[in-house]
């Protein structure tokens, strides 16, 4: 069956680093997108970076541009977040997933076939 299993969170101060993996089994990693969103308390879910079918190109929120960085994996079928110059507004919960979105839907929640539980980010 599907899984998608995130970890690597924790606490980490204002300006620090912090990379997320996300394992995956059993669906075709490399024929699906693959994205990272995040939930904050009281907000709605956002898509913070999404990279296409087989690695082709990569989008990004522009709240973290320059500092998240999405790769993959296909060997390990995983997906990785590298988080760099966090700040206090990056504090949330991080889901990666697995979906079939249109380009200019990378970002949208809906778009998605495939969730993982979440792994607990927290800036201070």
């Amino acid at each position: 069956h599907v899984q998608l299993v995130e970890s690597g969170g924790g606490s980490v101060q204002a300006g620090g680093s912090l990379r997320l993996p996300c394992s995956t089994s059993g669906f075709p990693f490399t024929d699906y997108c693959l994205g990272w969103f995040r939930q904050a308390p009281g907000k709605e879910r956002e898509g913070v970076a999404g990279i296409y079918i087989g690695g082709t190109g990569t989008s990004y929120a522009d709240s973290v541009k320059g500092r998240f960085t999405i790769s993959q994996d296909n060997a390990k079928n995983t997906v990785y977040l590298q988080m760099d110059s966090l700040k206090t507004e990056d504090t949330a919960m991080y889901y990666c997933a697995a979906g079939s979105p249109y380009g200019g839907d990378w970002n949208k929640a809906y778009a998605y076939n495939y969730w993982g539980q979440g792994t607990q980010v927290t800036v201070s």
